[in-house]
C-alpha cells in the first residue's frame, strides 16, 4: 500500500547532478537527456484538460517501481490531486514527504515538484531523493536509546514514551495505569552471587513477568532492579489490583541461580491515570512513590494524593529543619526524673525543640524521624550533647559545685551507626570539666537490633568514661535477653505505654511487675516514664520501680527554669 506523507510546503534548491547540468533552470526547458542525466529518479509530468501525461522520465524512475506511463504510475495516482494543485497556484517549487511500498521493502523519498518553465504552467519537474537509509538508522539508533539492553525490554526512555503516547490522546487518560516493581533483596543477589547472577536474574524474571501480563500490556525495565508496566484497565481499577496478585504468584517459585534456589519477592507501587494528568513522569514518580508505602505494608499500594502531599510536607520540614540546625535555632528543655522514694530530683532529661522562624512550634514526633530519614539527625545529636554538657556545666558553675543530678541525652540508632559517639561523649565532658557519672545516654531497644555487636562494642567504650547506660522505651521492642544481660546497660526505662492507666489494667500491671523484676535480677535499677498522678507514682514506689517521671513532677522546663525547680525540689 502507497502511503502518502504530509506536504511541507516550502522551497529547496533541487539536488545538482553529478557530471550534469542542473535540473532546475526557470527560464530553460529540460529535455529528456537532461532527466536521464539526473543521478536520482526524476520525471517530467504535465497536466492539460484533467489528464496527466507522464511526458519523460529516467530509468531511476522506472527501476524505482514508479511506472513508465501515467495510468501505471503509484505516484500521479496518489499525487495528482497535489500536482494540479501545484500547477495552478504561483509556486515556483513545493516539497514533501512520500512512503512507497510495504512495510519491510518501503522505500521513504522526499519529493520535489517544480515547475519547468515560466511560461509553461502545466508541466512540472518531479525529483525523488531515497533517505530509505537515514531513516532506518535513525530508527535503529532510537531503538536502541529506547530498549534495555540486558532484557530487551523497553528502557526508562522508552516507557515514558510510549506513555506519552497514551497521554496525547485526552480521552484515553483515564483507561490505564503506571505499575512499578521494585525487588527486594537484589543488592544481596549481586553482592554475594556476583553481578552475573544478578543478570540471570533479571533475565528471568522478566520472562515470569512477562508471561504473567496481559498481551495488550507494556513491560520495562525502568531502573536497576525497578520494573515498570503499563496497563490498560479494561474493568476499570480492579485490574491492576488482579495484575499485581498474577505477579505475586508468578515470583512465588524461587529462581534457580547457580547452586542456589532463591526466592525473590517484590514491592508494587500503582499510580492511576486521569483527565488532568498530562505529565508522564510525574505518574511514573506517583507509582513509585506508592512502591516506597509497599515497602512499609508488604502489600501492593496505590498512589495517594494526601500521602504524597505529606512527603512533600516532610521535605519542605527538612529543609527549614536543615536551616534551624546550622542558625543554631533548635532548643533543649529538662524533664526532671525523681527518686520515687524520696522524691528527690536525680536528673533531668533533655529533650530537643524547635519553633521554625515563623513562630510555630513542631513537635518531636514530627521533625525526629524526618532528621533520622535525611541524617540531619547526626548533626542535631551532637548539637545536643554539647548543649547538655554546656547546660549542665552552667548549673554547677550557678550552684558553686556538683549542683547534684544528672543528665540524659537520647541517641538515636542512627546515630550510633554513622557517628563516633564515645569521642564526641569524651570531648563535650572533657570541654566543659564533667565527671563522666553525671552524663546518662539512653537508647532505644530498636538501636540494638541494627548492629547488636557494634552497639555493645560502643556501649562499653561509653561505660569507660563513667556515664550512665539507660535503654529508652523498654518494652515495645525486640530485646534479645541473651544481649540484655551481656550488655552494660544501669537503667530500663518502662515505656508509658504500660503506666498510662494501669491502675485499671490487671495486665499492665503484670508486665510493670515482670520488667521489674527482670531488672532486678540484672542489677538494673527502673524508671517508669508518663506519671501522671500522685496515686501512681506512689503505687510504682511500692511494686519497687526505682525513678519516675512525667506531668505529676513537671512538664519540660526551658534550662533556667529546671534549674529553679531543682533548687526548689532538692536544697
Amino acid at each position: 500500500m502507497v502511503t502518502p506523507r504530509p506536504l511541507n510546503l516550502f522551497r529547496k534548491k533541487l539536488p545538482t547532478p553529478v557530471d550534469g547540468p542542473a535540473p532546475y533552470a526557470p527560464d530553460q526547458a529540460i529535455s529528456t537527456a537532461t532527466i536521464n542525466l539526473l543521478p536520482i529518479p526524476a520525471a517530467i509530468i504535465t497536466h492539460v484538460d484533467q489528464v496527466f501525461v507522464l511526458h519523460a522520465h529516467n530509468d531511476r524512475f522506472r527501476l524505482a517501481g514508479l511506472g513508465v506511463s501515467s495510468d501505471q504510475s503509484p505516484f500521479i495516482e496518489i499525487f495528482g490531486a497535489e500536482i494540479a494543485d501545484f500547477l495552478d497556484s504561483d509556486s515556483l517549487q513545493r516539497e514533501c514527504d512520500w512512503a512507497f511500498g510495504e512495510s519491510i521493502d518501503c522505500r521513504h523519498y522526499r519529493v520535489t515538484i517544480a515547475r519547468v518553465q515560466r511560461n509553461e504552467l502545466r508541466r512540472c519537474l518531479v525529483t525523488f531523493v531515497d533517505h530509505t537509509s537515514e531513516l532506518r538508522t535513525e530508527h535503529n539508533l532510537r531503538r536502541e536509546m529506547m530498549t534495555d539492553s540486558l532484557t530487551g525490554l523497553p528502557n526508562r526512555a522508552g516507557f515514558s514514551d510510549r506513555l506519552e503516547g497514551l497521554m496525547a490522546v485526552p480521552a484515553e487518560r483515564a483507561s490505564y495505569a503506571v505499575m512499578v516493581l521494585d525487588l527486594d533483596r537484589f543488592s544481596r543477589v549481586n553482592a554475594c552471587l556476583g553481578s552475573m547472577a544478578g543478570d540471570e536474574l533479571l533475565i528471568t524474571l522478566a520472562r515470569r513477568l512477562k508471561g504473567a501480563l496481559r498481551a495488550h500490556d507494556v513491560l520495562a525495565r525502568t531502573g536497576g532492579d525497578e520494573f515498570g508496566i503499563l496497563l490498560t484497565l479494561e474493568d476499570g481499577p480492579g485490574d491492576a489490583q488482579h495484575v499485581a496478585k498474577r505477579i505475586e504468584g508468578a515470583l512465588a517459585t524461587p529462581f534457580r541461580l547457580t547452586d542456589f534456589e532463591i526466592k525473590v519477592s517484590c514491592s508494587i507501587g500503582i499510580a492511576f491515570g486521569s483527565t488532568e494528568m498530562d505529565d508522564a513522569e510525574e505518574l511514573i514518580r506517583h507509582a513509585q512513590f506508592a512502591v516506597k508505602r509497599s515497602k512499609i505494608s508488604g502489600r501492593p499500594e496505590a498512589y495517594q494524593i494526601q500521602q504524597f502531599d505529606i512527603a512533600r510536607e516532610q521535605f519542605g520540614m527538612e529543609t527549614a529543619l536543615r536551616r534551624a540546625i546550622e542558625n543554631g535555632m533548635m532548643r533543649l528543655t529538662y524533664q526532671p526524673i525523681c527518686d520515687l522514694a524520696t522524691g528527690r530530683i536525680v536528673a533531668f532529661e533533655s529533650l530537643a525543640r524547635w519553633t521554625d522562624e515563623d513562630g510555630r512550634a513542631h513537635s518531636p514526633n514530627d521533625f525526629i524521624p524526618v532528621a533520622e530519614e535525611s541524617g540531619l539527625i547526626v548533626p542535631l545529636g551532637r548539637w545536643a550533647i554539647d548543649e547538655a554538657a554546656t547546660t549542665l556545666a552552667g548549673w554547677d558553675t550557678r550552684f558553686g559545685g556538683d549542683c547534684g543530678v544528672k543528665l540524659a541525652v537520647n541517641l538515636s540508632a542512627i546515630q550510633l551507626q554513622r557517628d563516633r559517639i564515645p569521642i564526641l561523649v569524651e570531648r563535650a565532658l572533657s570541654a566543659n570539666g564533667l565527671d563522666g557519672r553525671r552524663f546518662t545516654l539512653e537508647l532505644t531497644e530498636s538501636a540494638l537490633v541494627t548492629d547488636p555487636d557494634r552497639i555493645a562494642a560502643i556501649m562499653h567504650a561509653l561505660k569507660g568514661l563513667g556515664t550512665t547506660i539507660a535503654m529508652d522505651d523498654f518494652g515495645t521492642g525486640y530485646s534479645n535477653l541473651a544481649y540484655l544481660q551481656k550488655l552494660p546497660i544501669d537503667v530500663l526505662k518502662i515505656d508509658r505505654s504500660f503506666i498510662t492507666g494501669m491502675l485499671a489494667d490487671r495486665d499492665k500491671v503484670s508486665i510493670v511487675r515482670a520488667i521489674l523484676s527482670l531488672a532486678s535480677a540484672l542489677g538494673m535499677k527502673t524508671t517508669a516514664e508518663g506519671i501522671e498522678t500522685n496515686e501512681l507514682a506512689q503505687t510504682l514506689a511500692a511494686l519497687g520501680c526505682t525513678y519516675g517521671q512525667g506531668y505529676s513532677f513537671a512538664r519540660p522546663l526551658e534550662a533556667d527554669a529546671a534549674y529553679t525547680y531543682l533548687l526548689a525540689t532538692n536544697h
